[in-house]
């Protein structure tokens, strides 16, 4: 690897119903994304738990600021000095038992919370083959309003898997100044053959940012199955890591070089007719 370059690695994860089992194996793996030299690694959406009913997850949403969810991303982003952004955290929703916020949550290498977003783009669809998903039924949507934060390997625009389908969500972003996206994710294995890569190297083209898309993998509880396949991208669509299956720390430099290189070579970005 380019060691001039800041590394960054999408977590990949099969996650189950049981959030023990899922920090544990949350935390093997960004101890060894630590290790690797690596300064912010993005976790899976539902990395912490994924329960055989979406009103399963109900149960462990933790207010916002405490929880054992957000007590040990803020101790591994501490003790590993590792930028951390964390796919989606159930946050409960003020005065709504019933729902919650997938939150999208950044600490910093202090073990600070640098920002959070809370998922827009609820999936609500029936997907071909009878599988059949409602996250409206138990989701609060979040503000409409585009999350840019400062990491160390530049820009960092937030979304949530099923955000990858909205494309003027993203150039919200760039017009914030985004370089990077990330795309935490838990793709089903119906869409993700023929959806999920075509779309994050859209997104990435598009806006000439690089992308990571940390996506959930296997057969969960409830046999909800997900496609995996995460995915480092670079600003010109190119594919610097990817791993189609098992858990797994996908790494890769993201050089600054290459970004401004792509944006100066291809202006494509100052070419935009927003009144269009």
């Amino acid at each position: 690897m380019n060691a001039s370059a800041p590394i960054a690695a999408a977590i990949q994860l099969s996650s189950t119903a049981d959030l023990d089992v899922n920090l544990a194996a949350a935390e093997r793996l960004l101890r060894i994304a630590a290790a690797d030299g690596v300064v912010l690694a993005v976790l899976p959406e539902n990395f912490a738990f994924m329960g055989a009913r979406e009103r399963d997850k109900l149960a462990i949403a933790e207010p916002d600021g405490e929880g054992p969810i957000q007590d040990f991303l803020a101790g591994m982003a501490q003790e590993l000095k590792l930028w951390i952004v964390a796919g989606t955290v159930p946050l409960a929703v003020p005065d709504e038992a019933d729902k919650v916020y997938a939150a999208c949550l950044v600490y910093d290498a202090q073990g600070q919370r640098a920002a959070r977003y809370n998922k827009i783009h609820l999936f609500d669809v029936e997907v071909p083959g009878g599988e059949r998903y409602r996250e409206s039924a138990t989701i609060a949507q979040g503000a409409l309003q585009p999350v840019v934060v400062q990491t160390p390997i530049g820009k960092l625009g937030l979304s949530v898997c099923y955000d990858l389908r909205f494309p003027e969500l993203y150039r919200a972003l760039a017009a914030q100044g985004a370089e990077a996206f990330c795309v935490p994710a838990a793709f089903t294995a119906r869409t993700g053959p023929p959806h999920w890569e075509p779309l994050l190297r859209a997104r990435a083209i598009e806006n000439q940012c690089f992308l990571i898309a940390p996506g959930q993998h296997g057969t969960h509880a409830g046999g909800r199955a997900t496609h995996g396949h995460s995915l480092v991208i670079d600003p010109w669509g190119e594919i610097l890591a990817q791993q189609a299956a098992g858990d797994g720390v996908v790494a890769a430099p993201l050089s600054r070089q290459r970004l401004e290189q792509v944006r100066s070579s291809f202006p494509a970005l100052n070419h935009r007719r927003m009144g269009v």
